[in-house]
């Protein structure tokens, strides 16, 4: 099954084109990224497999543009890998929020686009734009099977007392203000992968994958199943992020509004735009440039980088407590697989419930599949490689297979 993967956010859209033989016997055929959309000169990157990387500068004024633009360029006979447009059985989109609506994937219809919409007010930022990729979908391959994979879906099976905001209940009633958790596709592969590697059998194993990166998240995932995790009702609540602040008193909100004088907008923008490793350093959000930084003696780059730790710490910590216990430690994103640092200074202050944390299997280790951990060790710490495009896809082909 030819599957065509979409990521549209509010100015990008990210694809792959993959060719599904089984759920796990795949080749992608082709991937990229439209950038800059709306601007003045837009950016189109473009890989096929077994040719040279292609890049053009156009401009894009919207994603049905867009995408029309990556369309033309999977048939074009030098630069493409189908022949026909017509070869494309389904289309698979990332969808940030499914609120308590979905919690698993679905075939897009009236009553699911609906939802969608409705959702918008939860993930404005997200919702709006992945509305758009499905209806350019629709006019420029009308007829073509389309499937929502939710980022939310896997943590509705958090309990009620994980989810639940000690709030006034009517807020939840009124407005859904509750936990949902995001990163879910991440979560479940790289939990799936990391047991696979270790020969866990992951729907009896106690796991807690780390998703660190710009945006970064933790999930305790007891017996196949998401219990906790560390985004709640936005992406903003749990570990420091690039620019998010993570967990704060809720107090200081009102505090910096009163002082500053600034409005729901603005502190808004300093929390999820201005705070993170970019409040800390200053300079920067990259994680590279702060460990280089750091590497050179800044201290606040030093500082950022043990509030990540510490914060990871305490996450882990929580976990294996609710869940009696921990089997497998789970490192990916763009941090957790390619910043051994970051890596041997949480292993090495797990000691406590059993992680023998091996410096030799660590070392230098970026973008791979590998146990962490030495023989023996009571409990496994791995890092492995995230493919959420593939989990889009793998979802896809299993919707649309059921309905037939």
């Amino acid at each position: 099954m030819i599957i065509l993967v979409l990521n549209c956010g509010s100015s990008s859209i990210k694809y792959q084109v993959l060719n599904m033989r089984s759920n796990s016997d795949y080749l992608v055929l082709a991937k990229g990224i439209v950038e800059r959309i709306g601007l003045e000169v837009a950016v189109l990157s473009h890989r096929a497999d077994g040719k040279d990387k292609y890049e053009t500068e156009c401009p894009i004024q919207n994603h049905t543009i867009g995408i029309k633009k990556v369309l033309d360029i999977l048939v074009d006979p030098e630069l493409g890998v189908l022949k026909s447009l017509s070869e494309i059985q389904a289309v698979g989109h990332r969808v940030a929020h499914g609120g308590e609506f979905f919690n698993s994937s679905r075939l897009v219809n009236k009553e699911v686009l609906e939802g969608i919409e409705k959702l918008c007010e939860l993930a404005p930022l997200h919702n709006p734009a992945n509305l758009l990729g499905i209806n350019a979908i629709e006019t420029l391959l009308p007829g073509t099977k389309q499937v929502a994979v939710f980022d939310t879906s896997f943590h509705q099976t958090m309990p009620n007392y994980a989810y639940m905001y000690a709030i006034p209940y009517e807020y939840y009633t009124k407005y859904k203000i509750r936990r949902y958790g995001f990163h879910g596709t991440s979560h479940k592969f790289v939990a799936k992968k990391a047991c696979d590697l270790a020969g866990l059998d992951f729907e009896k194993s106690k796991v807690i994958t780390c998703h660190l990166g710009n945006g970064g998240s933790i999930t305790a995932i007891k017996e196949g199943k998401s219990i906790d995790t560390s985004m709640g009702f936005t992406p903003l609540e749990g570990i420091i992020m690039g620019t998010r602040s993570g967990d704060v008193d809720a107090g200081i909100i009102t505090f910096i509004q009163e002082k500053e004088g600034i409005d729901a907008a603005g502190i808004n923008s300093i929390l999820n735009k201005k705070s993170g490793f970019l409040g800390i350093y200053g300079k920067s959000s990259d994680a590279r440039d702060i460990e280089n930084a750091a590497a050179e003696g800044d201290e606040r780059a030093q500082l950022a980088l043990n509030l990540l730790y510490y914060r990871v710490l305490k996450y882990i910590g929580a976990y294996t407590a609710v869940m009696n216990g921990v089997d497998m430690i789970v490192f990916t994103g763009g941090i957790g697989e390619n910043d051994p640092h970051i890596r041997e200074m949480v292993g090495t202050h797990l000691q406590y419930i059993g992680v023998d944390f091996n410096p030799a299997a660590n070392k230098g280790v970026r973008g791979k599949d590998v146990i962490l951990t030495k023989p023996g060790s009571k409990v496994m710490m791995s890092t492995v490689t995230t493919n959420e495009e593939l989990v889009i896809a793998q979802d896809t082909m299993s919707v649309i297979e059921a309905t037939k």
